[in-house]
């Protein structure tokens, strides 16, 4: 990688590609999980309809009600305002020189495990402040329920509200801590309730929904989501400029990571999050 510092101080973006965004993909469990993602450097709107027209039936010759107009609203999304997603790394030109490891995959490996561990913090559940992503947990419109590890039912209880709004959910996200608690149970047969995905490598899923595991999420919460009415929006793509001027007097090399996220919910309905009653 020391070697394109000269000519190219900003990465070709077939490289960027490969270094970032395509494992950044694969290592981000929101990413991974399929949501709508839409490339974009400015405002995203997504027009969405908020109310449809009322259908009934019609006698031959008898006039043909008028039920109005349908409501329109938007989903906005990578307003001028958000912030940027930005990390800084150094390294030696006596790395380079004498690693036996190449040093662009020890790097890779490391760009791709802090900005996917930052991203994934904030599309689950980013609180919005300083102009940041709004993540899952703090959409507003989203349904809510109780999460109960010692309960199945209460799982059941959340896909009960999906179905009630014409959702088909296909993605849980739970935190370790509950998806171990939740891995002991057993229904009256002996048998594991949820079971592994014997077609996917350590995959499992909950009465039937594929279950993602992750710390991103507190413990005692939990979601329940249609990945279809989650919008995320990517500024382009991420940008990594080779900084070989800031750290010459310690015979450094930076690599500057700058990448901009947005997510939105195309029907918050789709969403349902659930928190752990016990105090």
């Amino acid at each position: 990688m020391a070697e394109t510092t000269t000519a190219n101080p900003e990465l070709l973006q077939s490289q960027v590609s490969q270094l970032l965004v395509q494992p950044l993909e694969a290592a981000s469990v929101v990413l991974a999980a399929g949501p709508q993602i839409f490339d974009t450097a400015g405002v995203l709107r997504i027009p969405r309809l908020v109310s449809g027209a009322t259908v009934g039936f019609v006698a031959e010759g008898a006039q043909i009600p008028d039920t109005g107009d349908v409501d329109f609203d938007e989903v906005t999304l990578m307003p001028t305002e958000r912030t940027s997603l930005k990390i800084i790394l150094k390294y030696t030109n006596e790395l380079v020189r004498q690693s036996v490891l190449g040093v662009d995959a020890v790097l890779k490996t490391r760009l791709v495990t802090d900005v996917a561990n930052a991203l994934d913090s904030a599309l689950l559940s980013g609180a919005g402040t300083a102009n940041a992503i709004t993540g899952i947990t703090a959409q507003t419109g989203v349904q809510t329920g109780t999460l109960d590890v010692t309960d199945p039912d209460s799982l059941l209880d959340a896909i009960a509200l999906c179905h009630a709004e014409e959702v088909t959910p296909n993605r849980w996200f739970l935190n370790s801590q509950d998806f171990i608690a939740l891995r002991k149970i057993k229904d009256t047969s002996g048998k594991y309730i949820l079971q592994a995905d014997l077609t996917a490598d350590a995959t499992y899923t909950l009465f039937g929904i594929p279950v993602t595991v992750t710390n991103k999420l507190a413990e005692g919460k939990a979601i329940l989501v249609d990945m279809n009415q989650i919008a995320v929006a990517r500024d382009v793509d991420p940008s990594v400029t080779v900084l070989t001027e800031r750290y010459a007097e310690f015979d450094m090399v930076g690599l500057r990571v700058v990448t901009r996220y947005d997510l939105g919910l195309l029907h918050p309905e789709g969403v349902v999050v659930l928190t752990d009653a016990t105090p």
